[in-house]
């Protein structure tokens, strides 16, 4: 699975929206996994987040899963992806799974940086 998409380059490229996911993808810290339905979902664990590829699925059918599992798994923040759509996009159809309270934890800190580091540190420190 993770040889079919260069996943340290594409969070590379994401790091001025999401400065923190080079690192924990270097750190080991972001699962791959092939989307099998909700009923396989597992639990985070020592993850922050898992990257579910579900590689016949349009961004349509995503984005109606990804509402679906934010309504019936409250401590878990669910986002999605398509190569379809421009800018940051992962390059291949993926749901995105993390820890809310970790997930909020990163946003609150980046908060309070953004006004000491401008975005090229951010994207540098990535």
């Amino acid at each position: 699975m993770e040889e079919e998409v260069n996943w340290t380059e594409y969070f590379a490229s994401i790091t001025g929206v999401c400065p923190w996911s080079k690192a924990y993808w270097a750190k080991q810290k972001i699962d791959i996994q092939r989307w099998r339905g909700p009923s396989k979902i597992t639990p985070l664990g020592d993850y922050v987040a898992r990257m579910w590829l579900h590689p016949n699925a349009s961004g349509r059918v995503l984005c109606k899963i990804h509402y679906g599992l934010n309504e019936d798994r409250p401590n878990e923040e669910w986002l999605y992806s398509h190569p379809q759509y421009k800018g940051h996009s992962a390059p291949a159809p993926i749901l995105i799974q993390q820890d809310l309270e970790t997930l909020n934890k990163a946003r609150k800190g980046n908060k309070k940086n953004e006004s000491k580091i401008s975005p090229q540190t951010l994207i540098g420190k990535g």
